[in-house]
């Protein structure tokens, strides 16, 4: 099986609030046909309140313009309700206020005029936005709103994202009658449609990945995740080519067929092409781990995680997702991406402790961890990708170690890169989008902890302690020279344990880090508006 689908590509026009509702990853439904009649909608508005000296309450511009229209009721409210209304991660309920609104949600933004938080390597001013957005759209929804208007608090972009994550669901596998309604989402009171429009799109491609990475891995095998990539993908334009395992075997790619022969599931190889700058203009590569259930193969996972690890396609739903929103903001850049997709599963075919396969460069692996089989794959990916399209930069995005979770939990990505210039852009990313990275050692140190052995040129397990580091340098040795940068996503891309961002739904998975990807692709496709938007 081999085929290649490359729809003409769609005009890109800015869309209006109205069109923007309308898109569906497959996730958010976004008109209920519980309510069909227009006499049972209840709109919801949910307004930003700051923090001001003394605890007394200061509105945003739009909170003040709708407490005159109202004659001031809403501030006394405010006032009655106490200071804790008005700290970050509040938010509470007003009725009867107007015969527009069924219920007025007023969000605590904290203290007025915070900026970059150096220490806490992020943007506070945004992620209060982003908070406030999700808890007064949350509580707007539990209290029976059905389309939802949101002002901008200052940073239109930030309130979508937060609102459009906080009010996603994943219900596919409940009966529909059983599906609760996802209200629509609207702004009020602002004229930057740009970008609101955009913290949609970024919001609305993370939710894509969650859902991917949600769905379980009998429905969301190898072929499954390919169908989902072309039906996204095509109609906007960008060409997926989905080849099969003759097609692998014919390509030599022995390191990815070693995984992948454990299963019954045959391989799938993605190679999706986003062509929005000059012919001429060098792309940047994506490589992602597409490993559909990973059970650890012979070295078995233990049995209370297997179920977590359905997600363990997290760096390959977050660059189909990325590529989706490339297409829908109309960047003006050359992106390929390279995925692998396969399960690795115990069986008689299965790898085993000790074998040596040739990856597409030459190079020798021994297998001595048939659980830390991402890092395998993803080898071959990235020579054929280098190969093929000469890049400019490359990103591989990999939920690929334990370690990382242990080291720096879900508070930030784990990234190695071998160019100060592009870490520099990342972390930027990470500080605007609130979903922060974090810089680990790409040392000689650990290069020869995989490389030093008699009998094979790399280790897919390596010697000592630092398991990201190892697993990054054993990645290294496949990368030539050009910018590289290592997204390590084991402790951010799977499912949420604590309720520590009130936009990510606990108990399901994040989806991250896709919109710090779409970021950094936004920074270096428009660097004076990505300049711009720091200040």
């Amino acid at each position: 099986m081999r085929f290649l689908l490359n729809f003409i590509k769609v005009p890109k026009l800015k869309l209006v609030c109205e069109e923007v509702k309308k898109i569906n990853y497959g996730c958010s439904r976004y008109f209920s046909d519980e309510c069909p009649n227009i006499s049972c909608e209840r709109k919801g508005l949910v307004l930003g309140v700051y923090d001001g000296e003394c605890d007394q309450p200061v509105f945003t511009k739009a909170a003040q313009k709708f407490n005159d229209h109202i004659g001031g009721k809403l501030y006394d409210l405010v006032k009655a309700a106490g200071p804790e209304l008005i700290h970050e991660g509040a938010a509470k309920i007003f009725t009867n206020l107007s015969n527009e609104f069924w219920v007025i949600s007023v969000a605590g933004l904290g203290k007025l005029k915070r900026g970059y938080n150096e220490i806490e390597a992020i943007e506070e001013g945004l992620e209060a936005v982003r908070v406030a957005a999700a808890i007064g759209s949350i509580k707007a929804s539990q209290h029976g709103a059905t389309r939802i208007f949101i002002e901008g608090m200052g940073y239109p972009e930030q309130a979508a994202e937060g609102a459009t994550l906080a009010l996603w669901r994943y219900q596919e596998n409940k009966s529909r009658e059983n599906w609760k309604p996802v209200p629509t989402l609207e702004m009020y009171d602002d004229c930057d449609t740009e970008c609101f429009q955009r913290g949609i799109f970024k919001a609305e491609s993370q939710n894509f990945a969650r859902r991917l990475c949600d769905t379980p891995a009998n429905q969301m095998t190898p072929l499954h995740f390919a169908q989902e990539t072309v039906n996204e993908l095509c109609p906007c334009g960008i060409k997926v080519q989905v080849h099969d395992r003759t097609w692998i075997e014919n390509k030599k790619m022995n390191a990815f067929l070693t995984v992948a022969r454990g299963s019954c599931e045959p391989p799938i190889f993605l190679e999706v092409s986003y062509c929005g700058g000059p012919v001429d203009q060098k792309p940047i590569l994506f490589a992602g781990k597409g490993v559909t259930f990973d059970s650890g193969g012979l070295c078995l996972k233990q049995c209370k995680y297997l179920e977590r690890f359905r997600g363990d396609m997290t760096g390959a739903a977050a660059i189909v997702a990325t590529m989706r929103a490339a297409s829908a903001l109309s960047l003006p850049i050359n992106l390929e991406a390279c995925i692998p997709l396969c399960e690795n599963m115990p069986s008689g075919m299965a790898m085993k402790c000790g074998d040596v396969v040739t990856a597409l460069n030459g190079k020798t692996i021994m297998i001595s961890n048939t659980s830390h089989e991402g890092r395998v794959i993803l080898v071959d990916a990235l020579c054929y990708g280098q190969q093929m399209y000469k890049p400019r930069l490359i990103i591989d995005v990999a939920s690929l170690t334990g370690g990382i979770r242990a080291a720096l939990g879900s508070a930030a990505t784990g990234v190695f890169c071998n160019s100060q210039t592009m870490w520099s852009q990342v972390r930027k990313a990470g500080v605007i989008t609130g979903d922060r990275v974090w810089r680990m050692p790409l040392w000689k140190f650990f290069t020869k902890r995989v490389t030093k052995f008699t009998t094979h040129d790399v280790n897919n397990m390596g010697l000592g302690h630092g398991s990201p580091c190892l697993a990054a340098a054993f990645l290294q040795e496949f990368v030539e020279c050009v910018d590289w940068i290592h997204f390590d996503t084991g402790g951010v891309g799977f499912k949420s344990e604590h309720k520590l961002y009130p936009y990510l739904t606990k108990g399901r998975m994040t989806g991250r880090p896709t919109r710090t990807l779409i970021q950094l692709l936004y920074q270096l496709a428009c660097p004076s508006e990505g300049q711009r938007e720091l200040k």
